[in-house]
C-alpha cells in the first residue's frame, strides 16, 4: 500500500519542460480547431446531446460500466417507455451530470466545490456530499489495497478547498491551463472526496475546466475515449506519481504528457466526428428541403439529429403540427431512406440510421480485460 502524501497545490516544480510545452502547443492547436469546427453545427444542443452521450458511455466504461449504443439511444429517447438496465442508467446520469455542470459554469466561469457536489449528486442520485468517515481504500482487481486516500472529513475538506482555489485563481500558478488540468485531475482522484463516482466526476471536472478557461465553448472533448482505450496506462501513471513519494517530478511529467496527448488525440477524433455530423446534416437538408418545400423548417432537421430515435410526439412538439401531419412527415422521410421505422411495444420510432452508424463506426477496440483495474471500496457503503 502506498503512503502517498497529497501535496498542497501548486506543486513545487517547474513543469513547463521543453517536452511538455511542445505537447501543450500541439494540444492547444487541436482544441482551437475543435472550437472552430463546432461552430459548423448551428444548434449547440445537437452537439451537446450526441457527444456528451458518447462521452458518458466511454467515461463509464473506464470503471467497467458498459452499455450498448442502442440501449442508450432508446433510453435517452423516453425513459418511461424503456426498460433501462443499471448500466444504461449510470451512463445517462453521467450525461445529465455533464449538462448540469456545464449549465453551472458557463456563465460565471467558476468551478466551485458546491458545483462539484451538485455534479456528483446528479451522477450518483444522492446528496451524500464529501466522505465523512474512514474506511475508503482503492483496490486492484485482486482485492489488494494499492492506495488509501485521506480518511478524515477535515483533511478531505482542506484538500478540496485548496483544489478549489487552484482551479479558480490563475495567479496561484502561472502555467498553461492544460498542464493545470492534468494536475487537477490527478489531485482530485487522489483526494477521492466522494464515496462513489469519483472517476466520472473527475472526468467531468476536467472538461469543464477547459470550458471555464475558454479552451472550449461546449463540453464536447471526447476525453474518456482516450482513457478507456489506455485504461491500464491511465491507472498505472496515476499510481506511479503516488508511489514515487515526495521527489516525484519525473512521474508528474509522465502523467501530464499522457493527459496532454489524450487532449490532442481526442480533439482530433472529435473534430472528425463533428465533421461527419455536419456533412450528414448537409446531405439530409439537401434532400428534405425540396421534399417539403414551403413546409420545411430547420426544426425538422434539428430533431432528426438531436434524437437518433425520434417519434411522432417529438415532431409535433418541435414543428408545432398536429399528430396526423407529424406522422405524414415522418413517413415521407422513411420513403427517402433517411429514416428507418421500427415498432417497440406500442410505439413507432424513427431511426436516423446513418447518424447511429456514424457513432457505431467511431467505436474504439474493447480494452484489454487483463489490465489492472483500480476500484474504490468503502466500509461506509
Amino acid at each position: 500500500m502506498s503512503e502517498y502524501i497529497i501535496p498542497t497545490l501548486p506543486l513545487p516544480y517547474d513543469l513547463e519542460t521543453k517536452e511538455i510545452l511542445k505537447q501543450v502547443n500541439r494540444a492547444n492547436r487541436k482544441l482551437a480547431e475543435l472550437k472552430g469546427v463546432a461552430l459548423t453545427i448551428p444548434n449547440e444542443q445537437i452537439l451537446i446531446s450526441s457527444l456528451t452521450l458518447q462521452e458518458a458511455k466511454d467515461s463509464s466504461e473506464v470503471e467497467n460500466i458498459v452499455t450498448t449504443q442502442d440501449d442508450l439511444y432508446r433510453a435517452e429517447l423516453n425513459l418511461k417507455e424503456t426498460a433501462i438496465n443499471a448500466s444504461t442508467k449510470e451512463v445517462l446520469n453521467y450525461r445529465q451530470a455533464m449538462q448540469k455542470g456545464f449549465d453551472l459554469v458557463r456563465k460565471n466561469k467558476l468551478l466551485t466545490l458546491n458545483y462539484i457536489k451538485q455534479i456528483q449528486e446528479v451522477l450518483e442520485e444522492n446528496k451524500g456530499g464529501f466522505r465523512a468517515g474512514p474506511g475508503t481504500t482503492l483496490q486492484n482487481q485482486h482485492k489488494e489495497v494499492v492506495y488509501t486516500p485521506p480518511q478524515s472529513k477535515v483533511q478531505i475538506e482542506q484538500f478540496m478547498h485548496n483544489l478549489e482555489l487552484y482551479i479558480n485563481e490563475p495567479e496561484m500558478q502561472d502555467i498553461d491551463p492544460l498542464i493545470k488540468m492534468a494536475i487537477i485531475h490527478h489531485q482530485f482522484e487522489s483526494i477521492h472526496p466522494f464515496l462513489d463516482g469519483n472517476g466520472r466526476t473527475g472526468r467531468i471536472i476536467a472538461i469543464l475546466y477547459l470550458v471555464i478557461n475558454n479552451l472550449l465553448d461546449l463540453p464536447i472533448l471526447y476525453l474518456s475515449r482516450y482513457i478507456t482505450h489506455n485504461k491500464g496506462e491511465y491507472y498505472r501513471l496515476i499510481q506511479k506519481v503516488r508511489d514515487a513519494g515526495e521527489n516525484n517530478r519525473t512521474e508528474w511529467e509522465e502523467w501530464i504528457l499522457f493527459i496532454l496527448k489524450g487532449v490532442e488525440e481526442t480533439a482530433e477524433e472529435t473534430i472528425r466526428l463533428i465533421k461527419g455530423i455536419s456533412q450528414l446534416m448537409a446531405e439530409y437538408k439537401n434532400i428534405l428541403r425540396p421534399l417539403f418545400g414551403r413546409q420545411y423548417k430547420h426544426e425538422l432537421l434539428n430533431n432528426l439529429f438531436y434524437h437518433p430515435y425520434t417519434k411522432i410526439e417529438f415532431i409535433q412538439q418541435d414543428m408545432l403540427v398536429q399528430r396526423k401531419t407529424a406522422t405524414k412527415y415522418l413517413d415521407m422521410i422513411v420513403e427517402t431512406g433517411l429514416l428507418e421505422k421500427v415498432k417497440i411495444k406500442h410505439t413507432n420510432y424513427y431511426m436516423n440510421v446513418r447518424l447511429i452508424e456514424l457513432f457505431m463506426n467511431h467505436e474504439l477496440p474493447v480494452a484489454d480485460k487483463n489490465i489492472e483495474i483500480i476500484e474504490s471500496v468503502s466500509s461506509n457503503h
